[in-house]
Formats: C-alpha cells, sequence, structure tokens
C-alpha cells in the first residue's frame, strides 16, 4: 500500500504504449540472488501472478512493481574468517599479510560465506499517471529511491525524471499556515491536522514535536517566531485523505479515511483493480490540492519561493546512481 509517496515529474516526451513497457520490463525481470551474489533487482507482477504481465493498466494509470532481494554476512564474520586466513599464512610462511593482501583475503571470506547467507526481500510500488506526467513511488529510503531511479532509467530509454517541485517550498507553506490566525487562511481542501515536527536552525538544531495536539494556538506560532520551522506537518485532504508532508515535498503516513473504500462492492477477483483505481483517483486528488497551495509547479529554471538563496533550480535526478537496499521492511500487498 501506498503508505509513503514520492513524486516525480516525466519530461516530455516519453509515452510508450503498454506494449512497449512490458517488452521493456520483460528483461529486467527479477531473478533471486545466485550463490556468491548479494544484491538482485528486478521488476516482478503487481498481482502477484506467476507469468502474469508487469505492467498493469486500470483506470489509465499503470502499476509496475520493484523486487530487491540482498544478502549480507556480518563484518565481524568476515574478519574473522579473513583473519584465520591471514594467521595460516604467516604461520606456513612466516610471512605477515599486507593490507592489499588483507584487502583480498577478507573479499574471498565473504564470496565463501555468501552461499551461507539468508535472503531478504523488500518491494517498492511504481506508479505511473500518463495524463498529468507523474511518476510516483512509495519508497521512502534514499538507498531504495536510488534502486528504482536506476532500474526505471536502465528498462525505459529516453526516460528522464524530475522531483517535482512547487513554487512555495512545502516548508514556507507550512510555516504559513501554522502561523493563521484564521483556519480560513487554509488552502482549499486541506486542513492541518494534530501532528508536526518544528526544528530550529540555529546551532542547537532543537526539535519541537506535537503529537495529538491542536496546532492552531499561540504556543505554536511562538515557536515558528523563535526561529523554529516545520519539517513535517499532518494534513487532510476533504477528510478522505490523512498523511504528513516533509520539507522535501514527501508525503508519509499516508492514510485513505473512513469510507474510502467502503463504498466499493467489489468481488474479491476484483479488489486490485478497484482499490487501485480508487486509491490513485483519491491520491491524484490530494496532490493536484497540495501542489495548489504550493502556488503551483516549479518550471524548469525557477527558483521556489522560500527556499534559500543557493537552493538550486530542479534537476533531472541522476540517471547512474548505484543501486542500494534500503534498511527498513515494506508491505508487501497491494499498493492501496
Amino acid at each position: 500500500m501506498f503508505k509513503n509517496l514520492t513524486l516525480y515529474r516525466i519530461a516530455p516526451g516519453w509515452a510508450p504504449t503498454l506494449d512497449a513497457m512490458e517488452k521493456a520490463l520483460d528483461s529486467a525481470r527479477f531473478v533471486p540472488c545466485g550463490a556468491t551474489q548479494d544484491l538482485s533487482v528486478g521488476w516482478v507482477e503487481p498481482r502477484g501472478e506467476a507469468h502474469g504481465p508487469l505492467v498493469e493498466a486500470i483506470a489509465n494509470q499503470r502499476i509496475l512493481k520493484l523486487q530487491i532481494e540482498t544478502k549480507s554476512v556480518p563484518g565481524a564474520v568476515v574478519r574473522r574468517k579473513a583473519q584465520e586466513q591471514a594467521d595460516h599464512i604467516e604461520a606456513t610462511t612466516g610471512r605477515k599479510p599486507g593490507k592489499k593482501e588483507t584487502k583480498a583475503l577478507r573479499e574471498d571470506a565473504l564470496q565463501a560465506l555468501l552461499p551461507q547467507a539468508f535472503a531478504r526481500q523488500q518491494s517498492a510500488w511504481v506508479w505511473i499517471d500518463p495524463e498529468r506526467g507523474w511518476l510516483a513511488t512509495d519508497a521512502s529510503s534514499q538507498g531504495k529511491l536510488d534502486a528504482i531511479v536506476t532500474a526505471l532509467v536502465r528498462a525505459f530509454d529516453g526516460l528522464v525524471i524530475t522531483l517535482l517541485n512547487t513554487q512555495v517550498t512545502p516548508q514556507a507553506g507550512m510555516t504559513q499556515w501554522l502561523t493563521a490566525t484564521d483556519p480560513e487562511e487554509w488552502p482549499a481542501g486541506l486542513a492541518v491536522e494534530r501532528d508536526c515536527e518544528l526544528r530550529s536552525t540555529d546551532e542547537e538544531r532543537s526539535i519541537v514535536r506535537f503529537t495529538r495536539h491542536h496546532l492552531f494556538n499561540d504556543e505554536v506560532r511562538r515557536h515558528v517566531a523563535e526561529g523554529k520551522r516545520p519539517t513535517r506537518l499532518a494534513l487532510s485532504w476533504e477528510g478522505r485523505v490523512g498523511f504528513v508532508l516533509t520539507e522535501s515535498m514527501q508525503l508519509k503516513k499516508i492514510q485513505f479515511l473512513e469510507g474510502v473504500f467502503e463504498e466499493s462492492n467489489a468481488k474479491e477477483e476484483e479488489t486490485f483493480d478497484t482499490n487501485v483505481a480508487i486509491g490513485t483517483g483519491e491520491l491524484r486528488g490530494t496532490l493536484d490540492a497540495l501542489i495548489a497551495a504550493l502556488g503551483g509547479e516549479l518550471m524548469p529554471g525557477q527558483m521556489p519561493a522560500g527556499a534559500p538563496d543557493d537552493t538550486a533550480a530542479p534537476k533531472p535526478v541522476a540517471t547512474t546512481t548505484t543501486a542500494t537496499a534500503a534498511t527498513t521492511a515494506d508491505d508487501d500487498g497491494a499498493p492501496f
């Protein structure tokens, strides 16, 4: 399920057909790690049905799923095995291995131990909205985002994506909403909820967190007046979707509120399609309202309001990032 969301803008000119996407991903299907392999990344069937399509087209939206498998050996175990080899060399030859040889011994030890390591699998969802030119993923850690971006640009020729930015930075927008003197000043469709995090910009880097606390009060405004800036703020859209907005424009802790999915009478075999259609529809409305509340999308070459002078305009996401695995477990069910 999309509990987190990072949103990208797809550069104009990339509009592959469904068949072309399927063919591109087929050559990069997920294959489990080999005996001495510590990382494997590839695409799997979103529905979880063996030999099924790798791209699901539902309600004019496209859903993909990336699988990441890692195997790791504790560093202490590797060093101990390498040291045993180093001690053997010294005992039999009278020569103590140097730094270069010690490094090689550790690499050999790792390769010898990897076949005994347990594999750990994680998945990440990708949602492509062709009409709006959006690409979104539920990954939240930088390592997992890097893995997804790398897999996407390797699979699809001509794909260029840029993190979506707004005219007003999320932090500037959150500051404005928290210091409003009337809730009517909040943006249309969005409501400030009961959780936020404020951080000072001075050397102390002090943090104040409000949890399940009414935020429309003088105490919050006082902290902002003293120089603390919001880094996270709980919001909701039309009483249907709740989420936490971060200063980097990520949506975290996404919740579809009571009544959203209960309105569906889908049969069990239709649940995936129905959930994707409802989920993407609700998130489209949420994102439209949020982007509008932050002054609209930032165009290339523009500088966001409320950003430091050295803030760069949006740049295409690097396509040469090395894929690394995240360290937290993820929900492996349907995306919505």
